[in-house]
């Protein structure tokens, strides 16, 4: 059987003193579930390990249980496997390597949204903040950096992702989840 190394990224973790995940608990966790190679990055609910290939959407759901079983509240996670991670750095519309990381964002979906859900948002008014939407993932770029953007606030609205997981790391992230995933 394959084996292939994934990422799971967990929504609204160790955030202002909610949903507190301590990463060693959440490495023992991955690991309870037969999950090898685990390691987290950051407090903020990145963690990598490696697994037989699986769906990523099942797995993403037996995270889930898992963590509301031992935490006792529920937190989204997605998984994404390495290769669609390096698609999507690879992908990138904005030139990653010009910028800081805190200047350039992704915000992983669970699924794709329909481009309409985006219409009520005038990205002219928002220059020198962009968005751009990729396979599962819109790309933001707020030069000032997310905290202040408000691109990243109407992009964040209900109804654009409503039904649909989502969660943002910053660019450093996603090039560390790349190479810790890599291979």
């Amino acid at each position: 059987m394959t084996t292939k190394k994934y990422a799971a990224l967990l929504r609204g973790i160790n955030v202002g003193g909610a949903k507190k995940v301590p990463m060693a608990e959440l490495r023992e966790v991955l690991a309870g579930l037969g999950l090898t190679e685990v390691q987290t990055y950051l407090q903020s609910g990145n963690a990598v390990f490696a697994s037989p290939e699986r769906d990523q959407a099942a797995l993403a759901r037996e995270l889930e249980r898992a963590i509301e079983a031992r935490f006792g509240f529920a937190v989204a996670c997605l998984v994404a496997d390495g290769e669609y991670l390096r698609a999507v750095a690879e992908a990138c519309p904005f030139p990653a390597a010009e910028l800081e990381g805190r200047q350039l964002h992704a915000t992983f979906l669970s699924a794709q949204p329909a481009e309409e859900r985006f219409a009520s948002i005038d990205g002219p008014s928002y220059l020198p903040e962009e968005y751009r939407i990729g396979d599962r993932v819109v790309y933001l770029y707020a030069p000032d950096g997310l905290g202040r953007s408000k691109l990243g606030e109407a992009l964040h609205k209900p109804a654009v992702f409503k039904g649909i997981d989502a969660t943002t790391r910053n660019w450093n992230t996603v090039a560390k989840l790349v190479e810790l995933t890599a291979g």
